[in-house]
C-alpha cells in the first residue's frame, strides 16, 4: 500500500477557533479524520502532520523522499507566498510528486496571496473547495502515481 504524506502549515492547527467566515468551523483532528478516511477508500495510508514551523515542515519533506514516501499532499499556509526554502525543499524531494492545497480560494482573497512561491514545483494547485480539496488532492496524487509506475515498466 503507496503512503502519503499529508503535511499543513502554520495556524491550521486553529481550524474552526480562526476566521471561520474563511476556513470554516471544522476543526483540524476533523480535517485529519477525513483524509484518513479517504486514503483508506483510495487503497493508500496516509501520516498526517502540523507545524507552525518552517524548519519542521523542510524537514518532514526530506524525511517522506529519504522514508520512500509515494506523494506528499501539503497545505503550506501563508508560507505558500513567502517561503522560497520550502520552494527549494519541495524541488529537493522530485521525483516525490506534491500537490499543493488550500482551503480558502487564495485568489479571492487578499493580493499578496495571489502567488504561490511553492506552487511552481508541485504537479498541482488546489484551492477553494473546503476540506474536500484534500480529497481532489489525495486523488491526484494517486493518478500521479500509477502514472508514474505506469511509465517506469
Amino acid at each position: 500500500m503507496k503512503k502519503i504524506l499529508c503535511l499543513n502549515g502554520p495556524n491550521l492547527n486553529r481550524l474552526g477557533k480562526r476566521e471561520v467566515d474563511v476556513y470554516g468551523t471544522e476543526t483540524y483532528e476533523a480535517l485529519e479524520n477525513l483524509v484518513v478516511e479517504w486514503s483508506g477508500k483510495l487503497g493508500i495510508t496516509v501520516e498526517c502532520r502540523q507545524s507552525n514551523h518552517e524548519g519542521v515542515l523542510i524537514d518532514s519533506l526530506h524525511e517522506a523522499f529519504d522514508a520512500g514516501f509515494a506523494g506528499v499532499l501539503m497545505n503550506p499556509a501563508a508560507l505558500t507566498h513567502s517561503s522560497y526554502s520550502l520552494r527549494d525543499a519541495i524541488a529537493s524531494i522530485s521525483p516525490v510528486p506534491v500537490v499543493e492545497v488550500h482551503i480558502s480560494n487564495i485568489h479571492a482573497r487578499e493580493s499578496f496571496r495571489h502567488q504561490s512561491i511553492t506552487a511552481p514545483v508541485c504537479i498541482g494547485q488546489i484551492s477553494g473547495f473546503g476540506f474536500d480539496g484534500y480529497y481532489l488532492g489525495l486523488l491526484a496524487l494517486v493518478r500521479a502515481i500509477q502514472c508514474g509506475e505506469e511509465k517506469k515498466r
